[in-house]
């Protein structure tokens, strides 16, 4: 016996199944992650059609069955069009629901991970800051709540909360400035802790309404992505998209 169930959430992927079915990763506030049968979905007549597609966030009404979910009926409060107009914009969000589908599990609270993937795609979508800055933005944010990010709230090599100067890769945290060179740590400018402090402990609804200058810019990306590559164990088919749509944006740029 199915019973019936109303889940919020966001589709993180959706894949076809046979001839008209269509197999639907959800991210949702009740449940977690779950996988779902949209049967019919591809027919064209079906209401379906554009409520499982990626980027899609709204309230699924499901069965339950032993072993899966069936997706019945949808009401779709947002479909981020913006973002599959801006071909660059759609590659970052692809990326944000990859990343999102690697840390968040069936059965587990993900409410803190969903709230975040929503206002990240927002962020994108009303470019509030620069993609790239969201992007990392949303990276170490997402490890945060997956239980894996850096120590940047004292020193990692004697406990100091005073004079925070540097950052060490090695000890995955920052240093103060009487640590710095027994450390080996890179100095860092003091708006770079800063900002790591802000990403890492405020609101979801101030995290993307702040701009940064260049050389801080440039020195958190390099934190955020050296402890990214110590802690995952994967790489990201829709990175490798993004980094090429970034590097051939960079030589049109060259050559124009």
């Amino acid at each position: 016996m199915s019973d019936r169930l109303e889940l919020t959430g966001m589709v993180l992927a959706s894949t076809p199944i046979g001839e008209y079915d269509r197999r639907v990763v959800l991210l949702t506030r009740e449940r977690g992650k779950i996988s779902a049968f949209a049967k019919g979905a591809r027919r064209q007549s079906s209401p379906l059609m554009g409520a499982v597609k990626p980027f899609t966030f709204g309230t699924f009404e499901c069965f339950e069955g032993r072993s899966s979910y069936n997706i019945y009926r949808a009401s779709v409060n947002s479909y981020f069009e913006e973002l599959s107009t801006d071909f660059e914009g759609t590659c970052y969000g692809m990326y944000f629901l990859e990343f999102a589908d690697y840390y968040t599990r069936e059965n587990n609270d993900e409410r803190e991970m969903l709230n975040l993937l929503y206002v990240a795609l927002n962020a994108l979508q009303k470019k509030t800051m620069p993609a790239e800055l969201i992007r990392r933005v949303y990276e170490l944010r997402a490890m945060v709540i997956g239980g894996e990010y850096p120590e940047c709230f004292c020193c990692v090599n004697c406990g100091s909360t005073e004079q925070l100067a540097g950052y060490s890769d090695r000890k995955k945290g920052t240093v103060c400035e009487s640590c710095l060179s027994e450390t080996h740590a890179k100095k860092l400018q003091e708006s770079t802790i800063y900002t790591l402090q802000y990403v890492i402990g405020s609101p979801l609804t101030k995290l993307f309404h702040f701009q940064v200058s260049e050389t801080v810019h440039a020195e958190f990306t390099e934190i955020v992505e050296e402890f990214q590559k110590s802690v995952l164990d994967r790489e990201f088919k829709s990175l490798e998209t993004l980094r090429a749509i970034l590097e051939f944006s960079v030589e049109n740029t060259k050559q124009s």
